[in-house]
């Protein structure tokens, strides 16, 4: 079993309860870790032998593109297309952060991190 992660996943959506969010929006931040059996690829050296990061990138921003009121929701979404478009995957982990979110205080980021196993 091994480990791929595609950390800092930089993108602006319009997630979130509020009038003004679902408007003007916010930066985000996702990071995504996938295990998966790398014993083939790690000998191999061939694409279709691993889960490639690109996929993983192009389902992130293209899930992050659809308004959800909720991170949670967004981050299920992410799970779900992970593990429907890859086989290979067997546990997955994803973090949505809202940068400077608008809760009335000097907080960075909030953050959702859920996991799904198969």
């Amino acid at each position: 079993m091994g480990i791929i992660q595609v950390n800092n996943i930089k993108l602006f959506a319009n997630h979130g309860c509020l009038e003004e969010e679902a408007k003007i929006g916010s930066e985000y931040r996702v990071d995504v870790e996938v295990k998966a059996d790398l014993k083939r690829s790690s000998r191999t050296d061939k694409l279709a032998d691993t889960v490639d990061y690109v996929h993983l990138n192009h389902i992130v921003k293209e899930e992050m593109a659809i308004r959800s009121e909720l991170l949670e929701e967004v981050a299920q979404r992410i799970l779900d297309r992970f593990f429907r478009e890859i086989r290979m995957i067997r546990r997955a982990t994803v973090s949505v952060a809202k940068i400077n979110p608008p809760i009335g205080g000097n907080v960075a980021e909030v953050a959702i991190i859920l996991t799904k196993k198969r």
